[in-house]
């Protein structure tokens, strides 16, 4: 599996770090648990982050919220993420990785518990705060620890590992807590998700491997990269498909029940087969963004337009909400990946500051589309939500166009290239 980030490529024996000490050599098996790990860690984090989704309707009727209200479980995070990746990675700069992923875990336990014994929403919000911060630090670090954790020819298959984490929250977290939500309660959900990352960061400090800070991340380093046109042109994609995204999916239950007239078991099915192809979508755009990183992620936005936009249409059978929920599943399963090679292609000098940026864009936008989604949501109709997600997807897929018709060039990717096994003469479209 091609590798989607150049976080693998630089080593010890770089000039840029010539203090690193090396590593001492380890099974391939204990390799291999340090990156199922930190996959385990970040599917941890998303299933947490979009939790809310599969249990929105019921927890804002036990505190007596609207939907658009119950949103806000979804806003906050992003919002917090955002603003936490930089600033955390700033802080931690000369930590330990190993030790600063475990501590992020059980901050994550943590939000966990307090949301499922919250006697106000508002509690239920501070443990969301709680989650973004987690969200910011761990995302920041974990993305780019490939490279650090197996050999170099396998730092492609294990970057697609632990990038799988974000479908599978989908495909598993997601449905499965929407079920133990409706058996046994929206708390309990929460509940065997805290006792889950307990375990997740026990088996984080067993089997990761002494991890040294390499050269910190300072802030003018992010704030240099702004300045490049890819960068800003990431961040302008990412914003819009993003937001096309989970301004519509944070939505998705109530358009089901309310639309579809599905019933809360049958809304789980439905979750699933958008989880199931959103792993699909993932090892797909993993394997095709490397050397086409603009087709692949116009042709995710399109996707993702055409599932919204007829959602509305057809989204009133049970089969055309299937249909499209597993088309519109595929193609969000490749919108990660995509925006991180985007990030890291403008500036494969700088892999952590590249994942920093992509961390902060993408969990900004989050927040960002869920608050839109529920102010439209509140004042109009899940429908229109769709209509006017669509429309940002639309959006995207004529921006990239625009990309490509002006011809813009990326940095030399060499580094992206040694990571992945592509060849110099590769073309990208």
């Amino acid at each position: 599996m091609p590798t989607t980030t150049t976080t693998s490529t630089d080593s010890p024996d770089s000039p840029d770090f010539p203090d690193f000490p090396e590593l001492p050599a380890r099974s391939p098996l204990v390799s291999w648990l340090a990156v199922v790990s930190v996959m385990l860690g970040i599917f941890s984090i998303v299933t947490t982050e979009i939790l809310p989704i599969g249990l929105l309707t019921s927890i804002g009727s036990s505190f007596t919220v609207s939907d658009g209200m119950a949103g806000l479980m979804m806003t906050m995070p992003g919002f917090l993420a955002a603003a936490s990746a930089p600033l955390v990675t700033v802080a931690t700069g000369r930590v330990d990785r190993r030790f600063v992923l475990g501590a992020f875990i059980l901050l994550l336990a943590l939000a966990n518990f307090l949301a499922a014994a919250a006697s106000s929403y508002w509690l239920v919000l501070v443990s969301r705060v709680l989650v973004g911060v987690t969200i910011g630090g761990f995302w920041s670090i974990g993305a780019g620890l490939a490279g650090r954790l197996v050999p170099a020819p396998s730092a492609g298959r294990a970057t697609a590992v632990i990038f799988a984490a974000v479908p599978l929250g989908s495909v598993l977290g997601v449905p499965l807590g929407t079920f133990i939500g409706d058996a046994a309660g929206w708390r309990t959900a929460f509940l065997v998700m805290g006792v889950l990352s307990l375990a997740i960061s026990v088996l984080l400090i067993l089997v990761v491997p002494p991890l040294p800070a390499r050269a910190p991340t300072r802030l003018h380093v992010l704030t240099g990269m702004l300045k490049g046109f890819n960068t800003r042109y990431a961040l302008v994609i990412t914003f819009l498909v993003v937001l096309a995204h989970f301004g519509a999916y944070t939505y998705v239950t109530p358009f089901l029940e309310g639309v579809t007239h599905v019933g809360a078991g049958a809304v789980t099915v439905f979750l699933l087969a958008y989880g199931a192809a959103g792993i699909a979508g993932n090892f797909l755009g993993g394997s095709a963004v490397v050397r086409h990183p603009r087709a692949t992620f116009a042709a995710a936005a399109a996707m993702i337009a055409a599932a919204t936009l007829l959602l509305p249409l057809a989204g009133t059978s049970r089969v055309g909400a299937v249909a499209l929920l597993v088309l519109w599943g595929v193609a969000y399963g490749t919108v990660p990946v995509c925006s991180q090679t985007w990030f890291a292609r403008a500036c494969p000098d700088s892999p952590e500051a590249s994942s920093v940026l992509f961390t902060a864009s993408f969990q900004a936008t989050i927040s960002t589309g869920a608050l839109a989604g529920g102010i439209v949501v509140d004042r109009s109709s899940p429908s229109m939500v769709m209509t006017l997600a669509g429309t940002a997807a639309v959006l995207t897929v004529i921006a990239i166009g625009l990309h490509r018709a002006r011809r813009v060039t990326w940095p030399d990717p060499a580094p992206l290239r040694a990571a992945s096994g592509e060849h110099p003469g590769s073309r990208h479209s």
